[in-house]
């Protein structure tokens, strides 16, 4: 009998966050795991060749043998640049600093 691993697949929409705990081979892959998880007929929208995936929280291949409590997650695409929203807080920081009433208090 082949040993099994308890792990988990999930993946946040804007609008739902789906989490499915599941035991598989030892062995397995992580595009094995988000095949058999059911995550793909839930949301029709992920496409594997495009979005990264990873185990908490570092990038991985779909080839990645599973380990014990791992938690594959499926990233989305960024909807805001990380570096253009950080210069929108430091010069909305900058202008209440020098006009209290600039930040609409």
């Amino acid at each position: 009998m082949a040993e099994l691993l308890d792990i988990s697949v999930c993946y946040a929409s804007d609008q739902v966050e789906w989490l499915h705990p599941m035991q598989v081979e030892a062995g397995t892959t992580i595009g094995e795991a988000i095949e058999r998880s059911g995550v793909l007929e839930a949301f029709p929208d992920i496409n594997l060749t495009t979005q990264p995936v990873g185990i908490y929280a570092k990038k991985k291949t779909l080839d990645t043998v599973l380990r014990e409590r791992d938690r594959i997650e499926i990233y989305r695409p960024l909807v805001a640049d990380p570096k253009e929203s950080r210069r929108k807080r430091a010069a909305k920081k900058e202008r209440s600093a020098t006009d209290p009433a600039a930040d609409g208090v």
